[in-house]
């Protein structure tokens, strides 16, 4: 391939990274879509990859932080992640490296309320439900102010 076939997958890739940060794998079907063959794709995000301009430990652990950071639990953040193609390792990493998803429930509860709506709203947004007794204490016990479990 000529230098000139190699700079337009490389453009389009750092054109793509300068909005914002990609996964490998995310990156790599942004390029394809753009028209840039499969191989070339690949190519460019191994360059960058090798550069630093691309990595997924760094990505996971910051999408993670944001979502954390907006009111999500692990489930959320695991299926965010897997689905801009972060692999299970550094999906894990990732969420390991959070605060405890108990400590961030009972940090929302505190927020919304300790009742039973709350507690719904959490399962939504992807608490486990293990996390959120936890972060419910003696609520569950006792029931909330209305009498409710």
């Amino acid at each position: 391939m000529s230098r000139a076939g190699e700079a337009r997958p490389l453009e389009l890739a750092v054109a793509a990274l300068a909005r914002r940060d990609y996964s490998a794998e995310e990156l790599r079907a942004q390029l394809e879509r753009r028209g840039v063959a499969a191989d070339e794709a690949a190519e460019a995000v191994e360059r960058l990859a090798a550069a630093g301009y691309v990595d997924d430990v760094r990505y996971a652990a910051a999408r993670a932080e944001t979502l954390a950071a907006r009111g999500y639990g692990n489930a959320a953040i695991e299926r965010e992640l897997e689905r801009h193609g972060v692999g299970r390792e550094h999906v894990d990493s990732a969420i390991s490296g959070l605060e405890p998803e108990a400590v961030r429930a009972e940090r929302a509860l505190a927020e919304l309320g300790r009742g039973p709506r709350s507690v719904r709203r959490l399962l939504a947004k992807g608490f486990e439900i293990d996390a959120v007794e936890a972060a419910g204490g003696d609520m569950w016990s006792h029931g909330d102010a209305h009498g409710h479990p």
